[in-house]
């Protein structure tokens, strides 16, 4: 019978979440991200 290996319990799992996701709605941040996008256009 073949010995079955599971996860190492002492790993860290990293979820994978967006950092759009982290960042509040209504943060400052984002003005100043709608603000640099602006000037990329131009």
């Amino acid at each position: 019978m073949a010995y079955i290996t599971g996860e190492d319990r002492n790993q860290i799992q990293v979820a994978a979440v967006s950092l759009d996701e982290l960042i509040d709605q209504d943060s400052p941040v984002r003005v100043i991200d709608a603000y640099v996008n602006s000037l990329r256009k131009h």
